[in-house]
């Protein structure tokens, strides 16, 4: 079955000082550093952590997924 291919989706949490948006690439930059072949990203939730009435940091949820090599 030539074409056909498998993916495997692993579930990460970024981290920023900055924004979601940051989390997000640190999530997905720090994954590409040892999964190759990394094809979407799909955010599934956001949140913040919070120190004394104030946000500290930005997290997201991010499902990565990545091709089977045959």
């Amino acid at each position: 079955m030539a074409g056909d291919s498998i993916y495997r989706v692993t579930d990460l949490v970024g981290t920023s000082k900055v924004s979601w948006e940051d989390a997000v690439k640190n999530a997905v930059t720090t994954a590409a550093k040892t999964l190759r072949d990394l094809r979407v990203a799909e955010v599934t939730r956001f949140d913040v952590t919070i120190d004394k009435g104030k946000v500290t940091s930005y997290r997201a949820r991010v499902n990565v997924s990545f091709k089977y090599e045959a």
